[in-house]
């Protein structure tokens, strides 16, 4: 029979081995993030848009099926550089299977997506989205090929991931085109 200092010396040692509860991890933070995007000496400016009842609906309908756009109040950021502006990141938070994603979505001055970037993923470090894999849509804008499976290449093991992460670029290029930041640019 096991001593009682015995009991706890296996309950520390298996507390310290046994993995800790996943919370997500967090990579980036908002700052860090705009800092890659727009790095000094660009200035970042934060704007919101209010989006009307007609708005809304017109952004779901250019963003599709799946890509749900329910909030009426849209920040995001501009990067400028001498008057110019560089790019526009907006940031999506949403839900992969049960648990929390964030994600950054740079649009550039053609209404083509730049960059995109993981801030915080909650699911299983397995399932998250790679570098590699999030440079495809670089380049991209709002048409049928920002689909999975069409010109979207799907994750072996991660399907929910990669239809969240197309979710939300094809909502932030639908917002994109109905905020048309770069009008309102200096």
């Amino acid at each position: 029979m096991i001593g009682v200092s015995r009991w706890a010396t296996v309950a520390a040692v298996l507390a310290i081995a046994a993995p800790a509860p996943a919370a997500g991890q967090v990579f980036l933070t908002q700052q860090e993030a705009l800092e890659l995007a727009f790095p000094p000496p660009m200035s970042i400016e934060r704007r919101t848009a209010f989006l009307s009842e007609a708005d809304l609906t017109r952004a779901n309908e250019l963003a599709g099926s799946g890509s749900d756009v329910d909030q009426g109040v849209i920040t995001y950021y501009v990067g400028t550089l001498e008057n110019r502006t560089h790019g526009v990141a907006y940031f999506d938070a949403h839900r992969v299977r049960t648990l929390p994603e964030a994600i950054m979505i740079v649009v550039g001055p053609g209404g083509e997506v730049s960059r995109v970037e993981i801030l915080k993923f909650a699911e299983p470090r397995d399932y998250m989205a790679s570098a590699a894999w999030l440079k495809q849509f670089e380049g991209r804008s709002l048409d049928a090929d920002v689909s999975v499976g069409r010109g979207v290449a799907r994750m072996t093991g991660a399907t929910l991931t990669s239809r969240a992460v197309t979710s939300a670029v094809r909502r932030v290029l639908a917002l994109h085109e109905l905020i048309q930041p770069f009008e309102s640019s200096p």
